[in-house]
Parts: structure tokens; sequence; C-alpha cells
């Protein structure tokens, strides 16, 4: 079996860091790589976070940014990129190994969102849908690729936002994307702390700016707008970097 290196991006998550590493030991267990990425964190993660990976490494703020790091480094045959709060299924690695051996040279898993909300069912499934349909994987979807296929196409375009389309449109050029069924668990906070017809809206408007050219630091920027909001409604909120899920 190919040896997968898991690349997290990290930024200031003192609070969950320690537990969220702690469910992923069996990747290192089984002989994988896991690699964090800090991307300046001033709370204490990387000191709580270096015992619970096999390297612990810093660049510049910034998703695209980070995951290259991390995969500038990673020693593994496939790149498995995973946000820290999401929870992958159980047999994972097998699921992307069988994809590569059926000849994919990347993929995501299917999602599902956290939270109770019905509406959130909805949510998912028309996630799910939509990335079958059109080929496009999100971070949410745990995106992994075979590491020599990453480097060909250049990985994340260091953009402030849409990072994640931004690389599946690369890799499509090469192949469709293995659309694996097995869920992981994403994190659906911004869903619940801003509303969840809301974020629907501010979504489909962010991914149409996107498509029509508007500047991914401008669609960062009113990807954040809500998040100022709430803060200033008095609501505890994260960062920004990692209200991007």
């Amino acid at each position: 079996m190919a040896r997968v290196s898991c690349i997290v991006p990290v930024l200031n998550e003192a609070a969950i860091v320690a537990a969220r590493l702690a469910a992923l030991q069996w990747l290192r267990m089984a002989g994988h790589e896991l690699i964090l990425v800090d991307g300046g964190s001033d709370d204490g993660t990387p000191a709580i976070a270096a015992p619970w990976s096999d390297h612990l490494l810093s660049s510049a703020p910034g998703r695209a940014m980070q995951m290259n790091t991390g995969a500038a480094a990673a020693r593994g045959d496939l790149l498995w990129f995973l946000h820290l709060d999401a929870e992958p299924p159980p047999g994972a690695v097998d699921a992307m190994a069988n994809a590569v051996a059926l000849g994919h040279i990347w993929g995501r898993f299917d999602v599902r969102l956290s939270g109770v909300e019905p509406m959130l069912r909805l949510v998912e499934r028309m996630m799910n849908l939509r990335s079958r349909l059109t080929g496009i994987a999100t971070g949410d979807q745990g995106i992994f690729v075979v590491r020599e296929v990453f480097d060909r196409v250049g990985g994340y375009p260091v953009i402030a936002l849409m990072e994640d389309i931004a690389l599946s449109k690369r890799l499509k050029c090469v192949g469709r994307p293995a659309c694996v069924r097995q869920r992981i668990v994403a994190s659906s906070r911004r869903w619940e702390q801003a509303g969840i017809w809301r974020t629907i809206a501010l979504m489909w408007r962010l991914r149409l700016g996107y498509w029509f050219g508007v500047d991914p630091a401008t669609l960062a920027r009113r990807y954040d707008a809500p998040r100022v909001i709430d803060r200033r409604r008095g609501l505890a909120v994260r960062s920004p970097a990692n209200w991007r899920k």
C-alpha cells in the first residue's frame, strides 16, 4: 500500500488541536505520515501539537500556502489534505488506495455536516451531488492526490479563497476525481452560527463571483464579513482562516 502523507493546516487552534490530532494517531501507527502546518498561531498551538505530529512546519498564513508547504516536505506517495476538525471515515486509507488502484490520480470523499439540523442533511446532499456532477471538490471533502500529479500541476494556487476549487480545475485537466462515498464528518459551525440560509446564499454568491473572475482577495473579504458582524454582536467565533470550512 502507498504511504499517505496527511497534511493539516492550522491557525490558533489550541483549544482543540491535541484532541483532534489524537484522533488521527491511527495514521502514524499504520506507518503513514501526519504533517501539521501552522500559519502563525499566537495561542500556543505549535507547542501543543508537536508531540502529535511527525512534522510540525510553519508558513505564511493562508490555506494554500500552508498546504503547499506541507506537500513540499511530505515523503508519502499519496497526499491527503484534511481540515483539523474533520473526522475521516473508518477505512479512509483503504478507500484512497482502492481508488488509486482503479486508475484514479486524485479524489475526494463525500461529506456529512456535523450538526443535527434537518436542513443540513439537504445541504450536504447537494454538496456531494454538485461535486460528483462537476468534478470539483472542496476542502471539507478531504482531497487526496498522487504526489507526482500534485507536483505536476503546480500544487494549490496561492489565492486568498477558492484554492480548493482552483486545484480541482487543475487536476480535472489530468483526470476526473474518484468520488468516494464514505463520508468525512465536517464541521457545521459556520452554517449554525451564521444561519443556514444565509450561508447558502453567501456561498453561491462567492462561487458565482469566482467563476466570473472576481479577485479571490475580494471574495475572502466578503466571506469574512458575517464573522465580523457576529463578533460585533458579541458571538464567540474563531479567526477567519479557521472559518474557511
